[in-house]
């Protein structure tokens, strides 16, 4: 069965738990063998296989046990550089410039036509 977002979350995990159970016994793996190579309990592989929630790092486990880690990668791929990153990427190599040239002098002086301004030359 092809899942998609239609399915309910049990009819997920139902499906997810026949698809790990065919691996285990493609695998030539007993449920028990697999637990202990799996670091989980028994019993834990019995739920993940009829379909009963567990926890993200019991599946990362068996997953691991099973072969399955690059199925993983393709579930979730590593995202992207962000846009601030492609953007650091772009800036990258380009240094800042120092101005040439000599800068017009600012200032009072330069105002006044070098000569220094003080209260009451307004005009």
């Amino acid at each position: 069965m092809k899942l998609d977002e239609k399915f309910t979350d049990d009819a997920v995990l139902a499906e997810l738990g026949e698809r790990l159970a065919r691996l285990r016994i493609g695998r030539g793996l007993t449920q028990a063998q697999l637990a202990v190579e799996a670091g989980v309990g028994k019993r834990t592989v019995e739920r993940a296989e009829a379909g009963h929630s567990v926890q993200l790092v019991t599946l990362v486990r068996l997953f691991r046990v099973l072969g399955l880690m690059s199925a993983l990668d393709q579930l979730m791929p590593e995202p992207g550089p962000t846009p601030m990153e492609r953007l650091k990427e772009q800036t990258t190599g380009r240094s800042r410039q120092r101005a040439s040239g000599r800068r017009a002098p600012s200032g009072p002086k330069a105002r006044t036509g070098g000569k220094a301004w003080t209260w009451g030359d307004e005009s």
